[in-house]
């Protein structure tokens, strides 16, 4: 039995963030980051929450990776304050936070590490989610799944229950407009990845099909737009759609999409690479290696981004390649030796990169499920992009 898990509601398109105006409640805490506040966007979904009659607090403490502590400081704050609606304003990472810091207002007996889809939370109780990305990669919008950081074992919690999905999510596209071009590159190659994994997981299904394929369509096509030139408005608009619809994959396939994540995880958590950027780099390598279990899968990719291929095989080593030069086009570096991380520093972490990719979810939803040995190759393998033998 399959369950399709998406916001009730997702606005979208010109003039979104004014749905606002029409949301029914007493108090919004809006969680988000310095960054966000500086920029304007707090200070203009306040004044539509405050058209709506709503009172407006903000928890702008959210750093990116967020922290354990974080998530506790911004729930002493929503205890103090009885808000009825959580504003998850920004990327990935403040979205997340909004998340978490609402289960642990409903849920003050929780740690932040129980929270899992195992366990009945019970939320809606005190208050509902409203999440509204600023960047358009992580489609944390539109998931049930959060990340957040034990900075002291520099370890990446996979969490998430099917409750915490947010009860509205506006996709603005005047928002995405103020990011700097590496941000627009390392998010939506964010997204790439998360669609090309859920469309190859070992739970895909024909509804997470759907979404994750046309994401990848409209990444391959307007991201180098987006990334050129942050005044295209129908580049951005449609990034931004994109993200969300990656993020309904993978969290509707597998809410762990694959092994690009894992390592993408392991390693971004020890060498605190951004999460876009982490991830993608391995996906070259993944592709190569996961290809044995999963060649019609790519090969399907492959030709619905116009790729053309006389067989499978052929068809998954362009795939690879276009991955490449999207990267290229974008910015982005392909390796991790190009990222300026030398071998010698590496290496010394290999066993810590291995030990937690190993131990992630993710990697036991990818279509070819690795043993350490052979994580411990594809690390190595993606350090300088050599093409996947094993």
């Amino acid at each position: 039995m399959w369950e399709f898990t998406a916001p009730r509601t997702i606005v979208f398109g010109e003039d979104a963030l004014e749905y606002l105006k029409e949301v029914e409640g007493k108090r919004a805490l809006i969680v988000t980051d310095k960054v966000i506040k500086k920029l304007g966007f707090v200070d203009r979904v306040a004044k539509y929450l405050k058209e709506a009659g709503i009172k407006v607090e903000v928890f702008d403490e959210v750093e990116p990776e967020p922290s354990i502590e974080t998530i506790i400081n911004g729930a002493e704050l929503a205890r103090k304050y009885g808000p009825d609606w959580f504003v998850g304003l920004g990327g990935g990472s403040c979205m997340d936070a909004a998340k978490a810091i609402w289960v642990l207002y409903e849920r003050p007996d929780m740690e932040v590490g129980e929270i899992n889809p195992l366990e009945k939370l019970g939320l809606r109780k005190k208050a509902r989610l409203i999440c509204i990305p600023t960047t358009s990669g992580t489609g944390a919008e539109a998931t049930w799944a959060v990340v957040i950081t034990d900075a002291k074992e520099e370890r990446k919690m996979e969490l998430g229950s099917k409750e915490n999905v947010a009860d509205i999510a506006i996709l603005d596209p005047e928002l995405p407009k103020s990011m700097p071009p590496k941000l627009a590159a390392d998010t939506g190659l964010d997204a790439l990845t998360q669609a090309i994994e859920a469309y190859t997981n070992q739970c895909k299904n024909d509804f997470s099909d759907a979404v994750a394929i046309k994401a990848i369509q409209i990444i391959f096509k307007h991201l180098p737009r987006a990334y050129k030139n942050s005044e295209d408005k129908e580049a951005k608009e449609k990034m931004h759609n994109a993200a969300t619809m990656a993020g309904l994959a993978f969290v509707n396939s597998a809410p762990c999409p694959g092994v690009a994540h894992s390592m993408g995880h392991s390693f971004g958590a020890i060498f605190h690479i951004p999460h876009g950027r982490a991830v993608i780099v391995f996906l070259p390598c993944v592709i190569q290696y996961s290809a044995r279990e999963a060649m019609e899968r790519y090969a399907e990719i492959a030709r619905a981004v116009d790729i053309e291929a006389e067989t499978d095989e052929e068809a998954v080593d362009k795939l690879v390649e276009a991955v490449k030069r999207l990267m290229e086009e974008v910015g982005e570096p392909s390796t991790i030796m190009d990222m300026g991380i030398n071998w010698e520093d590496y290496t010394k972490n290999l066993d810590g990169l291995v030990d937690r990719a190993e131990n992630s979810s993710c990697t036991f939803m990818n279509p070819r499920v690795p043993d350490g040995e052979e994580l411990r190759k594809l690390f190595i393998y993606a350090f300088e992009g050599k093409k996947v033998d094993f």
